[in-house]
């Protein structure tokens, strides 16, 4: 047999028979109970596979954190812009009605010079009619006074 042949298959014997004395193979006493060194394998890359679903998992959480983050940030964002959307409307409507009321006031002011006027003429004219009115009852109001005094009871 070559020196090759000869390590080949010492290296499968003592991996079988766990006689080796390093590595990270472990010795035949310390395998499951009728396992083989296929099993043995197995169990290993499970094991291995199981640790790559861990560090899968925990990459999946932090990329879902950071989709959350994004979506709050957009949420605030969205909500920043639709309070100054609505301050802004605010101003617009009170600038609206500030300019209607200034309006309204201008016309009504205007107007309080025609009022002022309208009422000086209906006042003048009472004036002249309670006149009339005094001047015709006058004569009788006085020759009733006249009676009133110059009558004597007993």
């Amino acid at each position: 047999m070559s020196g090759e042949d000869r390590r080949g298959r010492a290296a499968a014997r003592t991996w079988e028979e766990g006689t080796s004395g390093g590595g990270d193979r472990p010795r035949r006493d310390e395998w499951p109970q009728g396992s083989t060194r296929l099993v043995y394998c197995r169990r290993k890359m499970d094991a291995s596979r199981r640790q790559g679903g861990i560090q899968q998992l925990l990459a999946a959480e932090q990329e879902a954190q950071q989709i959350v983050n994004a979506a709050r940030n957009a949420k605030s964002a969205r909500l920043r812009q639709a309070k100054e959307e609505a301050e802004r409307e605010i101003a617009e409507y009170r600038a609206q009605m500030e300019a209607d009321f200034q309006r309204k006031v201008a016309e009504s002011s205007g107007d309080s010079g025609a009022n002022v006027k309208r009422l000086e003429q209906e006042t003048d004219e009472k004036i002249v009619q309670l006149k009339q009115q005094a001047a015709n009852v006058s004569p009788e109001v006085i020759q009733m006074l006249l009676r009133h005094v110059t009558t004597v009871k007993n």
